[in-house]
């Protein structure tokens, strides 16, 4: 490359890795532990990522809004706190181990470095001082702290629950890893178990959390929502159905099944009362009933999520028991074990109205059981209204209801409680569908639980001077299930209360714990302590989060239970952890087959006139839709192989332009290759500038045309940049540059007008500045060029408009005749009508179709059209 060359050509290449440098030595991106006093603070934080060993362009587009975000803080004045760490316990590294041979902490740390590689080769402006990894004792030791604390507190209990367990594996599976009542990995039919689990108590804070959902102003609305459905606040009534003469030998306590309703008003349509498979009647009924007993046994290779059980085909088998009416002595109603009850929500038990309840409805069908209408829809006539093949579930009047009968549903629900209260059967209470988060584990790849099991004094508490309890490094993944289990001495310890010999436990932590917190633990990652309150208050909560929808539910609100929890036993002094949250949308690519049905990579893919062909050998590529990239179709692209190819700042103006960011956008190779071309052509134009015009070029009093409006349309864009980045629309900030580069590569032209040389230096320094959130290295490399030897782009204020400069001096109007564009012209805001219509009748074109027209009516709407009515 001649000296020439690299006045019209960025070599990214070089330049990139040398302002990298240049910032690290500068120290740009550091922060205090506490934020400095007389500077506002502004936490950004992107989700962390698991250390899969690959970025992928989904991060790429996560992590550069962002950076974007930090970096145009940064430039107003805020002291910005962006750290970066790694979500890295997990069940892929275990599965590594035993498929690869690898240690999970060997595979996972390897990881780590090859992404850590490339989000540094990105250029973004990241805390790497404040690194940290979940699977370090530094980090997960004080993960234990904060669950003694917990439970010391009473946020934390253990009791028997039931789980998906996968008798090859011998593990616990999370409902996703249940596929068609299949362990994921081993293929092998999924058993209901009842295991000793750990649960935080989520529960105690449903309230708290509900109502939190309120001040969350700067959360999407879909997430609020989302979790408020998960919540799940119910009012209903809690009521008790006797057995009708329950069977000899039933204990006395199973005399009666206690259910929720939100619909009490509904009781006398009630066809069936069903229970779920885990209720102690039904254990009784299975018990005596071999049918009972294989349908129980059934039922429990389902998951044991609500959403698993509403997919599920709704099945259900008469136990041959009865319960009586609350209402209706003389009327007794079969009793059913059914698929579709859960028994952790609610009591375990409902009562089916079937013709206000579809589910009810379809399982009554099935079983031939009868349906009698109990609300009367507005509009209907009692006589004829029926149920058929839809439910009505809305509002209406009782009817078939007896002392509800008239009664509008509101009331006959109040009604119906005060009578079951009356009767002493029932009461009114609040529902929620939230239940406590279980979070043991059988695996090894996690942090361990920090109790010791004794025979004598029970679970006891890890002591504090214990801690970490550190994970055996010299396992073995030879057999299934967990290996901590198998470790000839790592769980053999004394009990810390009585010195007998005792057992650690082997289960581990869910590792959405360890995600749970992650966010507090940046304010000081290196304390003893899991938090340093003077750090954490100072810089909590999360100015701005961002991350996928696909953790609106479980992530986001376990973190906001985390919070509260810690704010108990006195880790944080906040209640919500993200003030604003932003989801951003996925990266999709085409997918390719060959000819055999192989999926293909996309650089293994040649686009040509004629069609896809695979690379090398010519076939004919099958073009599949446009769809999120994934590593099972290989429709991905590294970001290592478009920085080598384009580089990185042309990679993050691709991701941050092509779309609104919370929407999906496509990533193509005509998309890329035109973002590298712009880095180049923005690169040469203000090259030019630095060519053409001095530094001391002066702003003349007589400032010409060209260079006014090159001046306007400067300010014009600081504002509307500005404006676009505070409110996260940063493809509409990309266009917006686009625009000034247009305009400062025309202003070229008339260079030697007055003021133009001036207009230029100052269009080419603000667009140095404004590109600098998105493309950093290229606005150090320009600003270099203007400024030699001053400040880094990376600490320099943001530009400020001059609001003289963005008053509008000219506006556009069109000029229509009979209501058609035939022209259009220029005026001043607000000018005087009559020179405005003379104008635009004397304009070229318009005045060619007027000749020999007569106008009948002259019409102007200031600051937008003229148009010229002739008559016909």
């Amino acid at each position: 490359m001649t000296a020439d060359d690299t006045l019209t050509h960025y070599d990214f290449r070089n330049v990139e890795s040398h302002w990298q440098e240049e910032w690290e030595k500068a120290g740009v991106f550091t922060v205090p532990d506490i934020p400095p006093a007389g500077k506002p603070k502004y936490y950004v934080l992107e989700m962390f990522p698991y250390p899969s060993g690959q970025l992928h362009m989904g991060h790429v587009r996560n992590y550069a809004l962002g950076d974007v975000i930090a970096r145009y803080k940064r430039a107003r004045g805020f002291s910005v706190l962006h750290p970066m760490g790694w979500d890295a316990f997990g069940l892929p590294a275990e599965n590594a181990a035993r498929e690869r041979g690898v240690h999970p902490k060997e595979w996972t740390l390897a990881n780590i470095a090859a992404m850590r590689e490339t989000l540094q080769r990105l250029g973004f402006s990241l805390n790497w001082d404040r690194e940290i990894a979940t699977c370090l004792p530094d980090y997960y030791g004080k993960q234990q702290k904060l669950f003694l604390d917990f439970l010391k507190a009473g946020l934390v209990d253990r009791r028997e629950s039931w789980v998906n367990w996968d008798p090859v594996d011998h593990t616990v599976l999370a409902n996703e890893q249940v596929v068609d009542g299949k362990g994921w990995r081993s293929g092998a039919l999924i058993e209901k178990k009842k295991l000793s689990q750990w649960f935080l108590r989520i529960t105690k804070f449903a309230p708290d959390l509900l109502d939190g959902l309120k001040t969350l102003k700067r959360w999407p609305d879909r997430v609020r929502v989302m979790q408020e459905r998960w919540i799940g606040r119910s009012e209903g009534a809690r009521l008790r159905f006797s057995l009708a003469q329950p069977p000899h030998g039933f204990d006395e306590n199973l005399d009666s099944v206690e259910v929720f309703t939100t619909r009490p008003e509904t009781l006398f349509g009630m066809s069936f009362l069903a229970i779920a498979p885990d209720h102690p009647l039904a254990a009784k009924v299975a018990a005596r009933n071999t049918e009972a007993a294989a349908f129980v046994a059934e039922c429990r290779r389902m998951g044991t999520s609500v959403e698993a059980v509403e997919t599920a085909e709704k099945r259900g088998l008469d136990t041959g028991l009865r319960v009586s009416h609350p209402f209706l002595p003389d009327a007794t109603f079969p009793v059913w074990i059914a698929n579709f009850v859960l028994m952790d929500y609610g009591t375990g038990a409902l009562f089916g109205c079937p013709s206000g309840d579809q589910r009810d409805l379809d399982f009554a069908r099935k079983y031939d059981l009868p349906v009698k209408a109990v609300v009367l829809p507005a509009g209907e006539d009692a006589a004829s209204f029926g149920i058929t093949k839809k439910a009505w579930t809305g509002e209406g009047t009782m009817i078939n209801s007896g002392f509800l009968d008239g009664e509008t549903c509101e009331a006959a629900r109040k009604e119906a409680i005060a009578r079951l209260e009356g009767l002493g059967i029932g009461s009114g209470v609040v529902n929620w569908r939230l239940r406590d988060w279980g979070v043991s584990r059988q695996r090894y790849w996690g942090c361990p639980i920090p109790v010791i099991h004794c025979e004598s004094c029970g679970a006891v508490p890890v002591p504090d001077d214990q801690l970490p309890v550190v994970l055996p490094e010299d396992v073995t993944f030879d057999r299934p299930g967990n290996p901590l289990d198998h470790h000839p001495t790592w769980k053999h310890v004394s009990c810390p209360s009585c010195g007998k010999p005792a057992l650690r436990e082997t289960d581990t932590f869910d590792t959405f714990v360890d995600s749970s917190w992650y966010f507090a633990r940046f304010t000081a990652p290196h304390a003893d302590t899991p938090t340093v309150r003077a750090a954490a208050d100072g810089w909590l909560a999360v100015d701005q989060y961002i991350g996928g929808i696909e953790h609106a539910i479980l992530h986001l609100l376990y973190a906001r239970f985390f919070t509260r929890a810690m704010r108990e036993t006195g880790h944080l002094d906040v209640t919500e952890p993200f003030a604003g949250l932003f989801t951003q949308g996925m990266v999709n690519h085409e997918s390719y087959k060959d000819s055999d049905g192989n999926w293909l990579y996309p650089e293994e893919v040649e686009r040509g006139s004629s069609g896809a062909t695979h690379r090398g050998t010519g076939n004919a590529v099958t073009v599949g839709r446009v769809e999120k990239m994934s590593k099972s179709k290989r429709n991905t692209v590294a970001p290592s192989a478009i920085i080598d190819r384009f580089g990185a700042d042309t990679a993050r103006w691709f991701v941050l332009s092509d779309s609104p960011p919370e929407r999906d956008m496509e990533w193509t190779e005509a998309g890329v290759a035109g973002a590298g071309r712009f880095v180049q052509r923005l690169f040469r134009i203000v090259r030019s500038v630095v060519a053409d015009c001095t530094a001391d070029a002066a702003l003349p009093d007589d400032i010409s045309t060209a260079g006014d409006t090159l001046r306007r349309a400067t300010h014009r864009t600081i504002a509307a940049v500005t404006e676009a980045l505070e409110g996260f629309a940063v493809n509409v900030a990309v266009a917006r540059l686009h625009e000034l580069t247009s305009a400062l590569a025309d202003a070229e032209r008339s260079a030697k007008e007055a003021g133009v040389a001036f207009a230029r230096r100052e269009a080419a320094r603000t667009l140095s500045l404004l590109v600098a959130p998105m493309m950093p290295h290229l606005a150090e490399e320009l600003l270099a060029a203007l400024e030699p030897g001053q400040s880094l782009a990376a600490e320099r204020s943001w530009p400020e408009a001059d609001p003289a400069l963005l008053a509008v001096t000219q506006v556009h109007l069109a000029v229509q005749i009979m209501g058609k564009l035939r022209g259009t012209i220029e005026a001043e805001p607000d000018e005087d009508p009559a020179a405005v219509l003379a104008r635009a009748e004397a304009e070229p074109n318009v005045a060619r179709l007027l000749e020999g027209q007569r106008i009948v009516k002259r019409i102007h709407v200031p600051n937008r059209i003229v148009n010229f009515v002739v008559a016909k």
